[in-house]
Parts: structure tokens; sequence; C-alpha cells
């Protein structure tokens, strides 16, 4: 198994190429699902698991791996399955997620598999919007559906959600008026922490689920004869989406002089493997690692002062 997960090294040659790689897995039924490599950190034989007081049924206990003690969370509980049986048998994969790292359990491990973005796609609207996939994709015949893990992390743990208030400056957004910001995020919880944030501040959003979908979006803006610079005070975007990932979506931004003059923050859950190369090579101006919403107001407010003070007014953070 310790050959499935090489080097991360090897793999961050993927990123910019609109490409990425898949550890495919099982759970109790014969579905295959899968998650992005560079999320996971190790792929193991379920370890001893020791039970904590009033857990939630997702996680099935502690273990103790390489001198961190990490919640096992079963995948199957989270997307709404019975929990699986004789865990002694499953595998648990060690992924890091918006700054924190936690096990998945699962049935059984099966590949890796090289695609591009452009083969990964939004789930069906016929499934619902409370559906704990984010993508599909589809695998020699076999389809592969993609979890939305931030929606699973999201209602395990209590994380904050709600800006502190002396975070927010009095003021700077009303002196923004009439112009709004682009959140482009593959997740619905995504999205909707990102919104509450700005609108606690007094911004209004628009969102896409994805690079191709917000580029067009920019597309169209020019094409009605605005200026998206003018328009939108910045683009917030995640780096891993289906259809055209976030590197991808800022290195076409910036080839495109149209709109080559915004600002756009990248704000992703990957964290641990985060290449700061790649990031100057695609021309974005920031990097955020997720969930944080004060560090993730600060920056936009700073944007916004930085802004305000080029237009000649005077600013007060």
């Amino acid at each position: 198994m310790t050959g499935l997960i090489d080097s991360v090294d090897q793999r961050t040659r993927l990123v910019g190429q609109n490409r990425l790689e898949l550890l495919l897995f099982r759970l109790g039924s014969g579905q295959l699902y899968g998650i992005n490599v560079f999320k996971v950190k190790e792929v193991l034989q379920c370890p001893r698991l020791t039970a904590i007081p009033q857990r939630k049924p997702v996680v099935r206990g502690v273990a103790h791996i390489r001198g961190s003690t990490v919640p096992i969370l079963d995948m199957n509980v989270a997307t709404g399955q019975p929990p699986l049986a004789d865990i002694d048998k499953c595998y648990v994969i060690i992924t890091e997620y918006n700054r924190s790292t936690q096990g998945f359990l699962v049935s059984n491990v099966e590949q890796i598999i090289n695609t591009n973005w452009e083969n990964i796609h939004p789930p069906p609207r016929a499934v619902g919007s409370d559906t704990y996939l984010t993508a599909v994709t589809e695998t020699a015949g076999r389809m592969v559906a993609i979890v939305d893990v931030e929606k699973i992390l999201a209602e395990v743990s209590s994380a904050r959600e709600q800006v502190s208030d002396a975070v927010i400056a009095t003021g700077v957004a009303a002196r923004m008026h009439g112009r709004h910001l682009l959140i482009v995020d593959d997740s619905s919880v995504a999205r909707r922490q990102i919104q509450g944030v700005m609108q606690s501040m007094g911004l209004i959003t628009t969102a896409c689920e994805d690079g191709r979908k917000a580029l067009q979006f920019l597309q169209a803006m020019v094409a009605e004869g605005k200026n998206p610079s003018d328009e939108l005070i910045l683009v917030i975007s995640d780096i891993e989406m289906p259809e055209m990932d976030g590197y991808t979506f800022t290195a076409a931004v910036r080839a495109d002089p149209r709109l080559c003059d915004l600002h756009i923050i990248l704000h992703t859950s990957l964290s641990g493997v985060f290449n700061k190369a790649m990031i100057d090579k695609v021309g974005a101006n920031d990097f955020l690692a997720k969930f944080n919403p004060d560090e993730l107001a600060q920056r936009v407010n700073a944007h916004m002062l930085t802004l305000l003070a080029q237009q000649g007014e005077e600013v007060t953070p």
C-alpha cells in the first residue's frame, strides 16, 4: 500500500496543467469513489481505534499515528449509509483538509488514476442540492463519485464561520458602492461560508461553481461593454474544481488583456501541499488556506483599502 502514495513532488508537475490524480476507493457498496491525491498523506490498514465519549456517529474513534492523535471518520456513515463492518479489514486514508488532519475509513483502496479536470463534471442536477457529491467522472467505463469532503467536515466539526466584529473595517465596504466580488468554488459549503463572510462585511457576491463558468461570466461581462476590474473588487477562487481548476482559471484571466487586472485570491483546502511557486507562476495575487473567516475578511479589507488609496481617498483601517 505504501507504493500507492509515493512522492508529492512528482505530482506537483500536474499542477497548472488542469490535471489531477485521484485515489480510488470503495465503501460498503460497489460504488467507486475518488479523492484528490494532493489531499492524501498516507494510506494504511485500519489501526486500533480508541473510542471517545459523546462522539458523533461518523467518528469511529481516534488513532495514534506517527506521534499524532487523528480522528477517524467512517466515510460510509458520512454519506448517509450504515457504519462499515469489520473495520480491522478496512483501510484509512489520512488526509489534510482546511488546516486539519483526519482519517477516512473506507472498505478498500484500489488504484490511482491520472485524469484531466475537464473530465471531472458537477453531479447531475437530478441528485439534488443536498448531495454529498461535489463531482463525478468516469474511468474504464466505471463512474467515480467524488465526495464533498468540506461538507462532511463542516457537519462533523463546529468550526466558527462568523467574522469577529473587531475585524470588519467600518464603512469601507460602503465606499465600494456598486461593486461586488466573484466567488469561484465547487463546494456548496465553501460558497456558503465565503458568502456569509462577505455579506457580514456589507459586500455583494456572485458565485460560480467552477473555473470555466467563472471565466465565461467574466467574458460575458466584457461582451456587455463592462470592465470587470471596475465591476468587481476581487475574485476569490478555489483551486480544485471540475471542468477548469483554479490555476488554469487564473492563468486564463492573466492571459486576457481585458481581464488581467483582476485581483485574485486562491482560497483552497490544499494547505498541506501548497506549491507557492505555482501560485506565482499563474499570477495569483494572494493565497489563503481554508477556512478562517477573520483571515479572509482581513485580506478583503486590506485590498479594499488599497483600492480606496489608489482612488485618492483618505483611508483609515
